[in-house]
């Protein structure tokens, strides 16, 4: 361990080697910027084009990468999740669609995102509150109670987050209660409910302070939630506790189904659907592989679960999603969406080169980039496919977006094995895809991350 001298004398070089930039120091950078007849022709080009895509993009890959793929799950169809921030709960969807066409006989179906975000965003506004009420005797400059103030509630989420809702509220075919212009586009609302929540939360702060007992806090947290309920259901509607189906099968044949949203939800579900059989697991670079860990607070239900991941090589990874995919089971995926080319749907480590355009350096590892902020896991899709080598090595893969048919290859992304050991970053298997170590690992004690760590 090093001395506190010696830290301290560290510490004094550092400072000591800090300074203002001179007359100098500017003439020195200024000249390295040689204006030669090619460097003129590239500036000429930048300065009236703003599309540094286009520009960097690396026409030696051209041709190159292929659709077709040896070994591929049962897909039905490209949703759109429009302009929300609903991916991973599309994704988790998506995965479970099959299932119900092949129950219902159905050539078609989507599941209501509408009926899940309204319980996400009301049971995420619960958990915001509990949490200001949990934190109220801490300064607002805290850094978990910041972290709560600064976005109560948002789109975002991972796999966990659907199933603790869908748990609780059950799902519902769409027609029962279709999208509306708010959960196509979910900002201007989400800032009403932010706007609410920071008012109540500020507000339950004060009144604890002020020595209200646990039923007044209760009873201000409930007048609370009648106002967040209120805009979510002016905006999305009211979601239905039973509903009636009408639905035509593949043969021609109407039918009608009456249930509720729980029983039906249960009735599509895989028996072992739950966090006991399925689990998530990650490449992440920057901690001890073969552990686990768990992000305190990721969740949307007060009583649901955290967000869990088992962290493992990629090579780990791969195996558990070639062995899912060959059993037609697809994954819930999801990655960071970096060297994408959305008009060939197509995604390559080398897809463009930044450096090369401007003849500067940004090379970094993956550990690197996730510990600058630089590469994190932006968008969830379904994992839904694999090309493999004669020797059975996985060469690229596909997923099964939420943007469209016309995003990327009429809406799947097909990308390369090097690009999944650089940007892919979590997927949710049945552990019965793992590995013994893999296996072995996952039944271990969770370490506890924060709230607000970088892997949020």
């Amino acid at each position: 361990m090093k001395s506190f001298l010696t830290v301290a004398l560290s510490l004094a070089a550092v400072c000591v080697s800090a300074q203002e930039l001179t007359v100098g120091d500017l003439r020195e950078i200024q000249s390295s910027f040689v204006k030669d007849a090619s460097t003129t022709a590239l500036q000429n080009i930048l300065k009236a084009d703003p599309n540094l895509s286009k520009l960097s993009l690396n026409h030696d890959l051209d041709g190159k990468i292929d659709h077709f793929f040896k070994h591929k799950v049962n897909v039905k169809g490209i949703t759109d999740q429009k302009q929300s921030g609903r991916c991973w709960m599309f994704t988790s969807m998506n995965v479970l669609r099959p299932v119900v066409m092949d129950k219902f006989d159905l050539s078609s179906f989507d599941f209501s995102h509408n009926y899940n975000y309204f319980w996400d965003m009301f049971e995420k506004s619960n958990l915001f509150l509990e949490n200001v009420i949990a934190t109220a005797d801490r300064d607002m400059a805290d850094r978990d109670v910041e972290f709560f103030f600064k976005s109560p509630v948002g789109d975002g989420g991972v796999w966990n987050l659907f199933y603790n809702v869908a748990e609780k509220y059950g799902v519902v075919p769409q027609s029962v209660m279709p999208e509306t212009a708010h959960s196509n586009n979910t900002g201007s609302m989400r800032s009403v409910i932010n706007r609410r929540l920071r008012a109540g939360g500020y507000r339950l702060r004060n009144i604890i302070a002020d020595g209200a007992d646990a039923a007044q806090v209760a009873e201000a947290k409930k007048d609370i939630l009648k106002d967040v309920y209120r805009v979510l259901a002016l905006c999305l509607g009211v979601p239905p506790t039973e509903f009636e189906w009408r639905y035509q099968t593949k043969t021609g044949e109407v039918k009608t189904l009456k249930t509720t949203p729980l029983e039906f939800y249960k009735s599509i579900v895989p028996d072992d659907y739950d966090p006991k059989s399925y689990i998530m697991i990650m490449n992440d670079p920057t901690r001890e592989y073969y552990k686990v860990y768990e992000i305190a607070n990721y969740r949307n239900t007060y009583e649901g679960v955290n967000w869990v991941y088992l962290n493992l090589p990629n090579d780990a990874i791969k195996r558990a999603a070639i062995a899912s995919i060959k059993d037609n089971e697809a994954m819930y995926a999801s990655c960071d969406v970096a060297y994408y080319n959305s008009a060939d749907g197509v995604c390559d480590p080398e897809m463009y080169d930044m450096e090369a355009l401007f003849g500067i350096e940004m090379d970094m590892d993956k550990k690197a980039r996730i510990l600058t902020r630089q590469s994190a896991s932006a968008h969830a899709m379904a994992l839904v496919a694999v090309d493999t080598d004669d020797n059975g090595k996985p060469v690229k893969w596909q997923f099964e977006n939420s943007w469209g048919p016309a995003a990327g290859h009429n809406g799947y992304m097909t990308f390369t094995d090097k690009w999944f050991d650089e940007y892919m970053f979590r997927l949710v298997v049945n552990k019965r895809y793992l590995d013994e170590k893999s296996l072995k690992a996952a039944k271990t004690e969770p370490i506890l991350l924060p709230a607000w760590d970088y892997m949020f």
